[in-house]
């Protein structure tokens, strides 16, 4: 087994660098990596990675549970991924067109994900889920959109959970509904009267801050039928989920194919990329729409994926990750229960999510998240986190035996439940 190693308590290079920072960038740093509202535990910095462990600049170590929220699947510096980003750099990247791994790469997600009969690029997940949204409407000749009220699909202004810079007329196209409630997609529908271009899902319910939520089979097929019955088309926002819950579109397993979907986040392990799937009848649409990026073709991240996805099922990923999840999960309930602290956790085992109990304030789940950064992990008071096919048996024992410690000062501070 090997332990976390912090070789330095003191975070002096880091703190530097936030000096710095707040001098050249707004508010010394921005998004959703940015430390400025963690606990002072928190590193903003890092230096390196690999596999499953992370290290800040100050040279401390890190069970790394969050992935780089999301991108990292297979693990930090997955070997054969690096080697086909090293080998496609050697002839080039950005280039004057496209290299023939994009077309490699969208016939191999056509091939790994059942509804899916062509493929675009682009370069996150906010334009992966807008250009899905630009291809129904011009598919279907509707404008407005059925969204989950709290569900986040990216930082464009249509969707960013902030509404400052944001413009009503931004939202005007827009109808929200409760996720898992088939009536309120029905009312949303009929109170946009015939003009529904598109419905928006993610595959299961992940807002940040609240208990995730897996999807009621009986509300996927709802969703289609709705959809087919009113000729909209059903987009699935896989950019948070995919390839983590199955080796093809997560709803594939409960028998439901969207008309398009949106990936981003894990698909190239770490590497820039965004996709687009969709159906066939969808590829005329697709086509007349005007969607591009100077960045959008680059060969490099296009190599990645196809490294990463041939790599995710020869590795039996997702039963790696659905294992240690389960082994992570139960370790976390046997802890609070001796702790006497009572936690929920919710959602896949792959991307769990803990929450404390009556912590409306997120007063415990910060302390639990400083504790754990200073011993060694890290986790998200507020987010759900996530598992890589790198995290191993001691990884999780590292980590156990540092949460064990963090329970013991959310009882300290809290008493129990």
């Amino acid at each position: 087994m090997t332990r976390v190693a912090n070789v330095s308590r003191t975070r002096e290079i880091d703190a530097a660098l936030r000096r710095r920072a707040r001098e050249v960038i707004p508010g010394g740093m921005y998004g959703h990596l940015s430390a400025n509202n963690l606990p002072e535990e928190y590193p903003q910095f890092y230096a390196r990675s690999e596999g499953s462990r992370v290290w800040d600049v100050d040279g401390n170590e890190y069970v790394d549970l969050m992935c780089s929220f999301g991108p990292v699947i297979l693990g930090h510096r997955h070997p054969a991924v690096e080697a086909a980003v090293s080998a496609q750099l050697a002839t080039g990247d950005t280039q004057a067109g496209p290299a023939p791994c994009m077309v490699e790469l969208a016939e191999l997600l056509v091939e790994r994900v059942s509804h899916a009969d062509w493929a675009m690029f682009a370069k996150n997940g906010s334009d992966a889920n807008t250009i899905c949204l630009m291809i129904a409407r011009a598919a279907t000749g509707n404008n407005k959109v059925l969204a989950a009220r709290g569900a986040y699909h990216g930082s464009a202004p249509w969707s960013t959970p902030v509404v400052r810079g944001v413009t009503p007329e931004d939202r005007a196209s827009v109808q929200y509904y409760t996720f898992n409630d088939l009536a309120s997609v029905e009312a949303a529908a009929a109170h946009a009267a015939g003009d529904v271009a598109a419905v928006i899902v993610s595959p299961f319910k992940h807002d940040a801050g609240f208990d995730q939520e897996l999807v009621d089979p009986a509300f996927a097929r709802g969703l289609r039928g709705l959809c087919d019955r009113i000729g909209a088309a059903l987009v699935l926002d896989e950019v948070r989920a995919g390839f983590r819950l199955n080796h093809g579109g997560s709803w594939e397993t409960i028998g439901v194919e969207p008309d398009l979907s949106a990936w981003s986040k894990a698909i190239a392990n770490g590497y820039a990329l965004a996709a687009v799937l969709g159906s066939a009848p969808l590829a005329e649409a697709a086509s007349s729409i005007f969607v591009t990026g100077s960045f959008w073709y680059q060969a490099a991240p296009m190599a990645a994926a196809v490294a990463t996805i041939t790599a995710l099922r020869e590795q039996s990923a997702v039963a790696s990750m659905l294992q240690r999840g389960i082994r992570l999960r139960e370790g976390l309930q046997a802890q609070a229960r001796s702790a006497g602290v009572a936690i929920c956790q919710t959602g896949p085992p792959q991307m769990p999510n803990l929450r404390f109990v009556g912590d409306e304030n997120f007063e415990r789940s910060r302390l639990f998240g400083g504790a754990c950064a200073a011993g060694g992990v890290i986790v998200h008071p507020r987010h759900n986190w996530f598992v890589s096919a790198a995290l191993s048996d001691d990884d999780v024992d590292d980590a156990l035996a540092t949460t064990e410690m963090a329970f013991a000062a959310v009882r300290e501070q809290f008493g129990g439940s």
